[in-house]
């Protein structure tokens, strides 16, 4: 279904988790990274189409999500010849796209990959709002600087703090509680005894890691040594 321009009516989806970090999917047998997105079909309203693909992507349901805001107008990209099939050269130009920006209500094991027979994605993770955009695709890279930027005013609003600053004040009252400093570890880790959803893998970012919260080590009593005689 094409417009009179030749482009195909398309939405696009920014998830959000708790961090206001992204759901970034590796499309399945590359190695290109992008947001949930796909075609509205005929009959469909965006926010239809938006729930489906939802589904069909990443395996959500809508109980399971927030809508929070979306793009007020079409965002549009066009497609390179070598990206098109031969039989749709001429006509077919490109997409145009509404953004959605939801938050994930639940949790990260309920995301499935796996949820229909045709897979986008075979990995995922947690990104920072404004991922690198040399990842994408380049001729995405304008829609997706354009939706980032529109949306970016709706983002809920959490405490902001100096996470390098909060590592080093740890280090220092256990340093000065005599206690060994526990390492830093990924808040994309998987949990202990938790199985990734079926489909999914992390593939955690290092320069995006946030250092998980410290717990309190066990503390073990001294011996006291024998008076001298």
């Amino acid at each position: 279904m094409l417009d009179r321009d030749g482009f195909r009516p398309n939405v696009g989806i920014i998830l959000l988790n708790q961090r206001n970090q992204v759901f970034w999917g590796k499309r399945i047998r590359t190695h290109s990274w992008q947001f949930p997105q796909g075609g509205i079909d005929r009959g469909e309203t965006p926010e239809q189409a938006m729930f489906r693909e939802l589904h069909e992507e990443v395996g959500l349901l809508p109980p399971q999500v927030r809508v929070i805001a979306r793009t007020r107008d079409w965002l549009r990209y066009e497609v390179p010849d070598r990206f098109i099939r031969r039989d749709a050269r001429g006509h077919y130009k490109g997409q145009k796209q509404i953004w959605y920006l939801l938050q994930l209500l639940g949790h990260d094991w309920d995301l499935n990959l796996r949820a229909t027979n045709h897979p986008e994605f075979d990995a995922w993770r947690w990104n920072d709002y404004w991922v690198p955009l040399d990842v994408v695709v380049e001729f995405k890279r304008g829609v997706y600087e354009m939706a980032l930027t529109e949306l970016a005013r709706f983002l809920p609003r959490h405490e902001q703090r100096n996470r390098y600053l909060r590592s080093g004040m740890r280090t220092r009252e256990h340093e000065s509680s005599g206690q060994a400093s526990l390492p830093r570890t990924s808040s994309l880790l998987v949990k202990p005894g938790m199985e990734l959803p079926p489909g999914a893998s992390f593939d955690p970012d290092p320069q995006n890691s946030v250092p998980a919260p410290l717990e309190a080590l066990p503390t073990q009593p001294v011996p006291k040594k024998p008076l001298d005689a």
